[in-house]
């Protein structure tokens, strides 16, 4: 676990393994999220990049009878 310094304008650097993990490149934005007492940063894609994270996944759902 890494551990980042809050700096005197609020910025923190996120540190190198996990900006190579996650491939986050400089000037990408994040999402900020707060959970309770933490706070998760979700790197933002675009929209081109999302194309066919979805395949494979099971759609046969059961539904309610109200719902066709």
């Amino acid at each position: 676990m890494s551990v980042v310094k809050v700096s005197p304008k609020f910025q923190v650097v996120i540190p190198q393994e996990i900006r190579e993990a996650m491939g986050i490149t400089a000037g990408q934005k994040v999402q900020a999220l707060q959970y309770g007492d933490r706070i998760e940063l979700i790197p933002v894609k675009r929209m081109r990049q999302m194309r066919g994270f979805l395949a494979g996944i099971d759609t046969s759902v059961p539904r309610e009878g109200d719902r066709v």
